[in-house]
């Protein structure tokens, strides 16, 4: 059973039972015979983008989010590093926090993984989500409360970045986001292990039926899920997506 099958399969419990669902859990799913970590947020749910605290320092860890949300009586539920960022950790695409854009649009071809056209933005709108190539984002930008920037693309109305290699030999621990074809479901995905940029689309394709999912990083990639004792840690991040949830 696939993570949506497994989420759809719990969210009709739950309201068989007249009980109210509870925040979207991250699930291990194997794929030919490598494991993925999928955290599911559903539209309405509080899934944020963070870069800096209120005082204008940088985050950077999963822990500093928590503690600040602890502070006013919130939880981190999951999180992850969300987009790809500069030495000094300026996000090196689009960004966009409570609507306001701290970062323009990039749609030029460049080097490295963020210039492998198409690229694409990540948004996230007061009831649902939304993965746009960047060129049609900027051909008409939609109201996105929180947006990203990132690339390659990974899925692209189904149809895998033409650049993507079966045989290829680059490996890397790698994270992406994808949403449902409704705009109602976001799944954000780590790999467990290096894996190849086809292998991890097609994670996406063929095990989560997703016809838009986005390319966040790779080797820097990491994860905070409480749920499955794993806080991952590392040098200070960049733009970094969570979903919050009250404090327990």
């Amino acid at each position: 059973m696939t993570p949506k099958a497994i989420a759809a399969a719990l969210f009709a419990g739950l309201m068989a039972l007249g009980a109210a669902p509870a925040l979207a859990a991250c699930t291990q799913t194997e794929f030919e015979g490598q494991s993925f970590t999928t955290c599911t947020a559903r539209a309405g749910d509080d899934l944020r983008l963070f870069l800096n605290d209120d005082s204008g320092a940088l985050y950077g860890s999963f822990a500093r989010i928590d503690a600040a949300l602890g502070r006013r009586g919130q939880r981190l539920v999951f999180a992850m590093n969300a987009g790809m960022f500069h030495p000094d950790r300026r996000p090196v695409g689009l960004y966009i926090e409570e609507r306001e854009q701290a970062a323009r649009l990039v749609t030029r071809a460049g080097p490295g993984n963020f210039g492998m056209l198409p690229n694409g933005v990540f948004c996230i709108q007061d009831e649902a989500f939304r993965i746009l190539e960047s060129v049609s984002y900027s051909e008409a930008p939609p109201d996105c409360r929180f947006a990203t920037q990132s690339g390659p693309m990974l899925v692209i109305d189904g149809a895998l970045h033409p650049r993507f290699l079966p045989e290829s030999t680059s490996l890397n621990i790698r994270n992406g986001v994808g949403v449902s074809e409704d705009g109602q479901d976001a799944y954000l995905v780590i790999s467990d292990s290096p894996v190849t940029f086809d292998r991890f689309a097609r994670f996406f394709r063929d095990v989560l039926g997703l016809k838009q999912a986005l390319y966040l990083d790779g080797r820097v990639s990491r994860l905070y899920a409480p749920e499955l004792n794993r806080a991952d840690w590392g040098f200070p991040m960049g733009p970094i997506i969570g979903l919050v949830g009250p404090a327990d």
